[in-house]
């Protein structure tokens, strides 16, 4: 097995990220954090076939006298209810969870909100161990302990912060990864870079063909330094009061876009979440650059390593600027001075920007 990286998020609620292949079958690590005798193991109809009985043979060969239930939900964003997080519920009532129980979350993000959601209501709040297969949760959802579900009016508008015990990040998980879901956590990927620091958007378009191609060096390398970007903010604001909100650059736009599609990007007539947040993030740029805060040269370079992603840049036809811009005003990232936005001063160095005047949104979103 290669070598486990290990990225420690601090703070109050403590924790540890470890990345690499082969952690699915290690008994002893995804056991280590499970306090009693309990665990639900909440996945969906696209992973729990590939993986949901070798993480419990591990776990139970690793500790037999563990009670083990399964909570499996269709894939899709449009899961994320608050009828599946009810079900989520009943099933750890079904299991006699106690206080010291723990939720499992084997998936992607929306098996990893609904999870966390779910165990941080149970008797008003129990264990939580991520286990992300999908790159977007490993750099994004997995980590932060930000747990949320739908509502048809808006993304993740009813959810608590409440941090995982552990998050373990198997890489050998991506191989099975359709194309399409790899290519839609680099735009989280990428989202760090663009943010943060521009050396990394440099080391991201000299590795972008040995990303693309799933090396586990490359991947691994991309996934702990994504991690450490996000534990570094998140240890100094776990509750999104102040720096943390720059994580979600790119995101309002994206945010509007998914729900004004009904979340249908599993389905293929819309855009999935890495998808709605690459574009996001283009017209968070231009946005910058309109209202003279950035240089246009940096919105295209971010535009021209999205596109070598194969990452979409522009708002699919057929959506309403205006729908868009009233979805925008519902988004958590709304404040009482009226639209905030992330916007960057130039690649890799972002910041937070509020009372951002709707004509000029609706001039990004219109050109």
């Amino acid at each position: 097995m290669n070598a486990v990286r290990k990225v420690e998020v601090g703070g109050e609620a403590a924790y540890a990220i470890e990345i690499g292949p082969g952690l699915l079958d290690d008994g002893a690590r995804l056991s280590r954090p499970l306090r009693g005798r309990h665990a639900l193991i909440v996945s969906d109809g696209n992973v729990a076939p590939l993986y949901l009985e070798r993480v419990e043979g591990s776990l139970r060969a690793a500790r037999p006298e563990l009670a083990l239930g399964r909570f499996v939900i269709p894939p899709g964003e449009h899961e994320k209810t608050l009828a599946r997080f009810s079900q989520c519920l009943d099933a750890l009532a079904a299991l006699g969870a106690t206080r010291d129980a723990c939720v499992i979350a084997l998936g992607g993000g929306v098996v990893g909100d609904l999870a966390g959601f779910a165990s941080a209501c149970w008797m008003r709040g129990i264990d939580c161990v991520q286990v992300p297969t999908t790159l977007l949760a490993m750099v994004d959802s997995s980590v932060g302990g930000k747990t949320a579900v739908d509502l048809p009016s808006g993304k993740n508008l009813v959810g608590a912060f409440h941090p995982p015990r552990a998050v373990i990040a198997d890489t050998a998980a991506l191989r099975s990864l359709p194309d399409r879901e790899l290519r839609a956590g680099l735009a989280e990927v990428v989202k760090y870079g663009a943010i943060f620091d521009a050396t990394f958007l440099d080391w991201l378009e000299a590795h972008a063909d040995a990303l693309l191609a799933r090396n586990d060096e490359a991947l691994a390398e991309a996934i702990a330094r994504s991690c450490r970007y996000k534990a570094e903010v998140v240890a100094r604001d776990p509750f999104e009061r102040g720096d943390r909100a720059m994580l979600n650059f790119g995101h309002t736009f994206g945010h509007a876009i998914e729900t004004e599609q009904g979340y249908a990007g599993t389905t293929g007539d819309g855009l999935n979440h890495g998808e709605a947040v690459a574009v996001g993030m283009v017209l968070a740029a231009r946005l910058s650059s309109a209202l003279g805060r950035a240089p246009a040269a940096d919105a295209e370079r971010l535009q021209r390593l999205l596109e070598r992603f194969g990452l979409p840049t522009a708002i699919p036809p057929g959506l309403d600027p205006q729908a868009l811009l009233t979805r925008m005003r519902l988004d958590k990232k709304a404040d009482a001075a009226g639209l905030r936005f992330i916007l960057w001063d130039k690649a890799g160095a972002a910041r937070i920007v509020s009372g951002i005047a709707d004509d000029a949104v609706l001039a990004t979103l219109v050109a």
